[in-house]
Formats: structure tokens, sequence, C-alpha cells
């Protein structure tokens, strides 16, 4: 039998980023929002992109001490999307 774990986390993280706008508004509307507040606590200038990319990060951080935990790659897969939709707000 075939491993479909990548297309089930695909599929799962899909329905997760659908529901995610009910409750954060649109990822450029909160990367936007969080980038103003790190720029006041960085001292820098953060683009909303740049957000995802960090937030991604931080997931990537915590697999390395837990690598099978499933939730922390949906939320990969949800700062992803939600980076790509930033891009061209950012150029």
């Amino acid at each position: 039998m075939e491993d479909r774990k990548g297309k089930m986390l695909l599929e799962e993280a899909k329905a997760i980023i659908d529901a995610r706008g009910d409750h954060y508004g649109s990822p450029i509307e909160n990367f936007t929002r969080i980038a103003k507040l790190w720029s006041v606590v960085l001292g820098i200038d953060v683009k909303p992109y740049q957000v995802g990319l960090c937030m991604d990060l931080l997931k990537t951080a915590r697999l390395c001490e837990t690598p099978n935990h499933w939730d922390s790659y949906l939320d990969k897969c949800g700062y992803a999307a939600a980076t790509v939709e930033c891009l061209e707000v950012d150029q």
C-alpha cells in the first residue's frame, strides 16, 4: 500500500487554512499586523513575508526536538501558503 501521509498532510492543511481566515483575517492582514509589531520591538522594518519565514523557522526548530509532531508540519504548510500570499504585496 502506498504511503499517503504527504497527501493527507496537504489535505488536512488545506482544511485548516480555509478555516483560519475566520479567526485571524486574511494572511496579508495578519502578517502585516505582526510585521508592524515586530518592527517596533526589533527596531528594523519587518515585511509580512518575513513573518511567514520566521514562523516557519520556529516550527522547524520545534521539529528538531520532536520530529514526529504532526501539528507542526500542518503549521508549516499554513505558513508557507500565507507567505506566498504576502509576496506580491512586499515587492
